[in-house]
């Protein structure tokens, strides 16, 4: 029987690399069962962003590079829907796959569901309960226009059951006959691949930065919740600011474009001021291995970013959380994950019972054995009766 041929459609720099652990499975565990075929809508566009990741991990180029690139919501997910439909017809997929909650991935869902081919959902049923969010809304239309669901932990394998999916359904899946799998997280699949590498080849990062193994706080922030509201930005790194100060450790941040241009823009001596504290490194965005790197040395991790709070588990570190809610519940029941929104007083605190002597933090298996994108392959060659 021929190949099945899947698409996978990427636009972020996480789903760049969640779509590596597909490939790598493929090659690894299902030679000759599959036809991969990357597209890669350019939602980011930076060299910093994108390209650069397909060069250091060794990623297979694009086949199909739409080149969309920032604009409004609406504007943005128009035009990938009207380039990932012309592949598609191009193409004509046995199906495709999706990763998280970005604009591409609600555009892959649309394009491919009204043309009928099956989509296959990686990370569904995450829930921030916070529809405000557009990520939520890109995460509940994915969800509801797929075929194949894989929930990445518990708490959202029961969301999709609490929004109507149901688990005994048997084939054949269709979109209106879908199939949800509790999986793991196929990130933990690359952070378990690439730790070493990253070990191995980026060793001098931390000399660069002038710190020390164990000895630094890891900061990111990119959500336009916090860059686009000036009031926000402020109050966290004013507050990160003081605490670096007070308690002399350095904060190293790698800024987003979008953290730096609201800076500069509208706040130009908070961002002087962090250029010259003698406790925080800013730099520019980097690579996945360098972002690796700094996790697994780092000693706490603050953070808007869901991929990143996940990380931070995996190489049990604690994460303070610069937002409400989180789709990683898990993590905020277990205590080693703590919301504390913009408030300054919160970070205060969090950040300071985090590094009292003898704080007993435990890291349970949540995300899996590192075998999900072989689990996950495997599911989709039985859909299609190819096992």
């Amino acid at each position: 029987m021929p190949p099945i041929k899947l698409i996978n459609i990427v636009g972020a720099r996480p789903q760049i690399i969640k779509s590596s652990a597909i490939s790598r499975a493929i090659r690894d565990h299902f030679p000759g069962s599959f036809t991969e075929i990357l597209v890669h809508t350019g939602q980011h566009y930076d060299k910093e962003l994108s390209e650069i990741f397909f060069n250091e991990l060794e990623i297979q180029k694009p086949d199909y590079n739409l080149g969309v690139g920032s604009a409004t919501h609406g504007r943005q997910t128009s035009m990938m829907i009207t380039g990932i439909e012309e592949v598609l017809l191009i193409e004509n997929p046995n199906c495709v796959l999706l990763y998280g909650d970005t604009n591409s991935t609600l555009a892959g869902a649309l394009a491919a569901s009204k043309l009928h081919f099956p989509v296959i959902h990686i990370e569904a049923g995450l829930r921030s309960f916070n529809k405000t969010m557009p990520e939520e809304i890109n995460r509940i239309v994915s969800d509801h226009s797929s075929t194949l669901l894989f929930a990445p932990t518990n708490a959202a394998f029961k969301n999709l059951m609490s929004e109507g999916f149901k688990p005994e359904n048997s084939p054949p899946y269709t979109i209106d006959n879908p199939k949800i799998y509790f999986t793991g997280d196929i990130m933990y699949d690359n952070t378990l691949f690439f730790a070493d590498l990253a070990e191995k080849k980026k060793t001098s990062f931390l000399e660069k930065l002038s710190v020390q193994r164990d000895g630094f706080i890891l900061v990111t922030i990119h959500r336009e919740i916090n860059t686009d509201d000036i009031l926000r930005l402020e109050a966290i790194l004013s507050t990160l600011k003081t605490l670096a100060e007070e308690k002399e450790i350095t904060f190293v941040m790698p800024l987003h474009p979008r953290t730096t241009i609201s800076l500069k823009a509208r706040l130009e001596r908070l961002y002087n001021e962090l250029l010259n504290c003698k406790y925080v490194r800013i730099v520019p965005p980097v690579s996945y291995l360098e972002m690796t790197f700094l996790e697994k040395t780092c000693m706490l991790i603050i953070t808007d970013s869901g991929g990143v709070q996940k990380e931070s588990h995996f190489f049990k570190k604690p994460c303070i959380v610069l937002r409400k809610e989180t789709e990683w519940i898990e993590l905020v029941k277990n205590g080693t994950a703590k919301l504390v929104d913009a408030d300054p007083e919160k970070i205060r605190n969090e950040f300071e019972k985090f590094l009292q002597p003898g704080t007993d933090l435990t890291y349970p298996g949540f995300y899996g054995d590192g075998k999900t994108a072989e689990f996950i392959l495997g599911e989709i060659l039985l859909m299609f009766d190819k096992g």
